[in-house]
Formats: structure tokens, sequence, C-alpha cells
């Protein structure tokens, strides 16, 4: 299995919590030993090498703003359809489909929210579309050691899966003849997040069960697809966990 690099503090700090096998952490030989003792001790305390390098060295190991440490972790693993149908089995779930999403840092703070608004997956395709990386691992600020990533081949054939598993498919569209704070969310949902630049494709859009619209009141007519995402993640968690019981 190849190594992923996770670069910054709070990065790695979380991937240091997590259970993701790290295999080493490198430090800046001149970086404030002081503010990365955390880091450190979390390491130190799991077994896992600490070396001291110069800062030319991690500036090779990646291009992300590092601010003195990263971590070399193994490459983080996809989960199959078939695994997170059955760890979900009997209870509402929620999950997030990104359809021909290409930006690495949207995927990213996808995956944050997702963790943050209690989604279980984000189902992304094989082709076309932006795979784990580095960035998206930085971009999710360790989140991505929390929310399974399930890679399948063929989009709406998984959607035909998710509604035999009684989910509800709602996508997100300009088009859409609901606002977004009409769904119905009590149950199973799947949201669907479309490409950056073409939106939802026809024929997963025509598979929805619910297309929705974000209402715009200013002059631009459309938002970030990882802010559009946010948006009805948290609608969802609004609705299954209203205050007093989150």
């Amino acid at each position: 299995m190849s190594e992923s690099v996770i670069a910054g503090r709070h990065a790695v700090r979380e991937v240091l919590r997590s259970e993701a096998d790290i295999n080493k952490v490198y430090v800046q030989d001149t970086a404030n030993k002081q503010q990365l003792k955390e880091i450190i001790d979390l390491a130190k305390k799991k077994k896992i090498v600490v070396s001291n390098v110069p800062k030319n060295k991690i500036d090779g190991m990646t291009d992300e703003r590092h601010q003195g440490v990263v971590a070399m972790v193994s490459a983080h693993d996809y989960m199959p359809l078939e695994t997170l149908l059955e760890n979900v089995k009997g209870r509402t779930a929620n999950v997030i489909i990104l359809d021909g999403l290409e930006d690495p840092h949207n995927l990213g703070s996808i995956i944050r929210t997702c963790d943050a608004a209690n989604f279980d997956a984000v189902i992304i395709p094989k082709r076309r579309s932006v795979q784990l990386t580095d960035t998206v691992a930085k971009t999710s600020t360790g989140a991505i050691e929390y929310v399974p990533v399930v890679r399948v081949t063929n989009i709406n054939q998984t959607i035909d899966k998710l509604k035999e598993n009684n989910f509800w498919l709602i996508g997100s569209d300009g088009s859409g003849d609901m606002d977004y704070r009409e769904i119905n969310a009590i149950g199973s949902t799947a949201l669907v997040i479309g490409s950056e630049g073409e939106g939802i494709s026809k024929k997963t859009l025509e598979k929805c069960d619910f297309v929705v619209r974000i209402p715009m009141a200013g002059e631009i007519t459309s938002l970030n697809a990882s802010v559009s995402a946010a948006l009805l993640m948290y609608e969802v968690y609004r609705q299954q966990a209203p205050l007093g019981r989150d």
C-alpha cells in the first residue's frame, strides 16, 4: 500500500488521534517544539517514529502549508458499497453522492462537513471525479479518518441500490421545483451534488426522488459545491436532530 502525506499541525494531530496506520512523523528541526509538543507526545505514545529533519526535506514531501510537521500515513482505502449498506442496516442513515466533482478542496470540505453533520459516507465515481489525494486529506482537517469514502463504477446503478435499501434520493439543481428547506428528511437520505461546472448529469437527475433548489437572492446564480452540500447536509441534520436532542 502506498503512502499519503498529511501536512499541517491540525491535520497531523487529528490523524494521530484516529486509528489510521501512521508510518512516521517528520518534524522540522528549526520548528518551535513547544508548539508541536502535543503532536510529538501523541506520536511517541503510539510508538510512532518522530524524525527531526531540515525544512527543505519537508518542503519536498508536500506542496501544502505544512507548519513544520507532516505524517506519513498508509494510503486511504475506499469502503465497498456493500460494506456501507451492511453497516447502516436497520437504522436511519445519510450519505452524499458527488456526481463528477473535480476539485480536491471541495471534496475535502465536504468530507469535513459530513463528519460534523453526522453523515455516514461520501460516494464518488471511479471516473471523471476527484479521488482521495493528499490535498483532500489536508482540506478535510482529519475528518477523512472518520468518514468512509465509497468509490463506485456507476452512480446510477448505485442510486438504484440505495433505493432498494430505503434511501430517498434528493438532488440539488437550479431547476428544482422545491426549496431545499421544504424537503422531508426524516428517513434515510442520499443527497446528490453535481460537478462544479456541469451540475448533476441528466440521467442521474431523473433518478432523484426530489430535486431541490437553493434560493439565490443576489446577482450570483450558484454556490460553490461544498457550500451547497453543507446547506443540504445541515438541513437533514436539523430535521433528524432537532434542538434538545443533539
